[in-house]
């Protein structure tokens, strides 16, 4: 399945001489957690998620009407393009560690974004189809790497998936033990861990 079928389109977008009470504010009132931030010819110049927000306010004790969307910035931007096959996306996710993409055009220019909660939920609408354009297994991968700690946070732990009766658990463990528990517990209807 192509990119621009499962890309948000209507997406609000910030300059990078906004304010950040502008950036937050766009984010509260359409329910996401990221604004792709564009030029004066709708390129993406950066991506400003809600963490970048609260990460800036922390970090420069000010209020978000006095720090800049360009001090909070990622000015790395990782695109997909909306003729681009949504394996292609997934497979950026994981290897960036990104869950929302900008999607640009072929002139480069802002058509959209994609976000890992597009894959998933298209990946639920095809549950049970023979012929599947979006893997739930290759959703759940590319959860997996975005949620691989970054700079050693957790230097001892890694990720283990676990097939069991056709379903995919993704459990961080830090010791082979603790995965025999996980699976007791939930199959005794018990919160795994």
């Amino acid at each position: 399945m192509r990119i621009e079928q499962l890309m948000t389109r209507d997406v609000r977008t910030c300059g990078s001489e906004d304010s950040l009470a502008l950036a937050a504010q766009a984010m509260w009132e359409r329910d996401c957690g990221c604004v792709p931030v564009i030029d004066g010819e709708r390129k993406v110049v950066g991506m400003l998620t809600d963490r970048d927000i609260c990460m800036a306010a922390w970090i420069k004790g000010c209020n978000l009407h006095e720090i800049r969307v360009s001090d909070a910035m990622s000015p790395q931007v990782v695109a997909c393009r909306l003729d681009e096959e949504a394996e292609v996306a997934e497979a950026l996710m994981r290897e960036y560690g990104v869950r929302r993409l900008p999607v640009i055009d072929l002139a480069g220019r802002l058509a959209g974004v994609l976000s890992l909660a597009d894959l998933a939920c298209e990946a639920r609408r095809e549950n049970g189809r023979l012929w599947r354009d979006v893997d739930s297994f290759g959703v759940a991968l590319t959860l997996a790497g975005i949620c691989e700690p970054r700079h050693g946070a957790r230097p001892d732990g890694e990720t283990v998936l676990i097939a069991e009766e056709s379903e995919l658990t993704l459990i961080p463990v830090r010791r082979i033990e603790s995965v025999q528990i996980v699976r007791e517990a939930a199959r005794e209807g018990a919160p795994a861990r």
